[in-house]
């Protein structure tokens, strides 16, 4: 079973968006407000920086500017990384769960290693996974399904024997082309985007629900 970090298991939003006010501020840029950064996430530290400085979901900015922002908003990231982050509600007692069922787990984020494990160890999530997958461990990122292949391999399991939890398009669309079975969260970052049109097998609306389709299914 794999899962989404941002917006599924943890709620990062206060930390990032302190980030990249503080990046801006530097740059002596316009400011983004919280609910914008919110929309902005899900592809990745480099494509947020690039929405952050043009103001949209496009990110179309030149390369200069892009290069002169991203290690600034790299240092920010990393002083902010777990000041005001919160797991939400369910998680935890979820994940244990499953860990002592024997369930296989899996982290699966687009957000770069060098910020990833040392965020799952603060937070206290990274014992319970046996893989952790980042946006820069393999040539494809979600919404590409290689992530997800890889990690059925790793753990030598058929896609279909599989479960991605996410709270984006991206996340559902990377589960569909791996053919594995999907489960979005409707309260994490999708924009302005309807959950229940990403056509994911199932939508809920707290994670603790995921247990519950399990012993339902089993």
């Amino acid at each position: 079973m794999a899962f989404d970090l941002d917006g599924t298991l943890l709620d990062s939003v206060p930390d990032i968006a302190q980030a990249v006010a503080h990046t801006m501020a530097e740059l002596k840029l316009p400011a983004r407000e919280q609910e914008q950064v919110r929309g902005w996430i899900g592809n990745g530290a480099q494509v947020l920086i690039k929405r952050a400085l043009s103001g949209d979901i496009n990110g179309d900015v030149p390369e200069n500017v892009f290069k002169k922002a991203y290690p600034i908003f790299l240092k920010y990231y990393a002083e902010f990384l777990n000041r005001d982050s919160v797991i939400y509600d369910g998680v935890e007692n979820t994940l244990a769960a499953f860990k002592s069922a024997g369930i296989k787990l899996a982290c699966i984020t687009n957000k770069p290693a060098q910020f990833t494990t040392p965020l799952l160890e603060e937070i206290g999530l990274l014992p319970y996974f046996d893989k952790v997958v980042c946006g820069d461990s393999y040539a494809q990122r979600k919404p590409h399904p290689m992530p997800l292949l890889e990690v059925a391999e790793f753990f030598k399991v058929l896609p279909e024997q599989s479960i991605m939890v996410g709270d984006s398009v991206n996340d559902i669309k990377a589960a569909q082309a791996a053919g594995f079975y999907s489960i979005c969260v409707d309260y994490g970052y999708h924009g302005d985007y309807d959950v229940h049109q990403f056509g994911a097998d199932v939508v809920i609306s707290h994670f603790s629900q995921i247990n519950q389709l399990l012993q339902q299914a089993a």
